[in-house]
Formats: C-alpha cells, sequence, structure tokens
C-alpha cells in the first residue's frame, strides 16, 4: 500500500535529561509521517478539516523502542498504510538510523466528522481516499 518517508533529527527538546530520545517521541514523528503521507497523497489535511469537517483522530497507537537514538541523530520515518477499513486506517511506521531499525511502530486513525456543536461522528472514507490508500506506489524517500 502507499508508503512515504520523512527525514528528521533529534533535537534537544526530544531527549531526556541523558540525551536519549524521549519515548513520545515516537508518536510525534509517527505523527509528521501521517499528516506527511496523507497530504502527499493529494489530501490535504487542513481542507478536510476547514471545509468538510474531517477529522483523522488517533484511536490507538504503539511504539517498540529497539535501539536509543541520541542527540543530533538523523533519522527517516517510513510510514505505510496497512489497512483500510470503512472507517479506519492502520499505518506501520519504522525509524532508521542510517540502515539500523532503531523503533517501530503502528497507528490506527478514525475518519470522523464535526457536527455544528463540535460533536465527532465516525464516517466512512470516501472511495477515491480508499484507492489512494490503496495504491501500491511510495511517494518520496
Amino acid at each position: 500500500m502507499v508508503q512515504n518517508t520523512v527525514h528528521l533529527k533529534v533535537h534537544w527538546g526530544d531527549t531526556d535529561m541523558a540525551g536519549i530520545i524521549y519515548y513520545p517521541t515516537y508518536m510525534k514523528w509517527f505523527d509528521i509521517g501521517m499528516l506527511t503521507l496523507v497530504n502527499e497523497m493529494g489530501v490535504s489535511v487542513l481542507d478536510l478539516f476547514h471545509n468538510e469537517k474531517i477529522g483523522l483522530p488517533l484511536l490507538d497507537a504503539g511504539v517498540t523502542c529497539r535501539k536509543p537514538l541520541l542527540y543530533n541523530d538523523d533519522v527517516r520515518v517510513v510510514s505505510r498504510v496497512t489497512e483500510v477499513k470503512s472507517k479506519t486506517f492502520r499505518l506501520e511506521h519504522e525509524v532508521f538510523r542510517g540502515d539500523e531499525l532503531v523503533a517501530n511502530g503502528h497507528e490506527v486513525r478514525g475518519w470522523v466528522q464535526f457536527d455544528d456543536k463540535g460533536n465527532l461522528k465516525a464516517v466512512p472514507i470516501p472511495d477515491e481516499v480508499r484507492e489512494l490508500f490503496l495504491q501500491e506506489k511510495v511517494l518520496s524517500t
């Protein structure tokens, strides 16, 4: 299915007192990977929210930390859609330092619409977006 890669750097604020990456940083990077992937598919997350009142909330997430990352390490986050259901989609993420896999994880996102009162309701992912998620395509490396 569709995938993309973002290149990032471990900043001082991404680390704990020992200078080792702080685990919530992975969740931030997974979010960046998801947003970049959707935008590179040609689906503007901002337009979805402002024009259609559609949001992509996080429903489930997890990360496995395999090797420590340190301040100033260069990393790449590879994100791919691995499952598309009627109202949710799943992404798998891998974090590499060079060719070394240092962490991996997942996210499950909903496709929801906000009503005029700010309430959320799960709605079906449009067919044209589903097709984009299911395409065998690398968007960026």
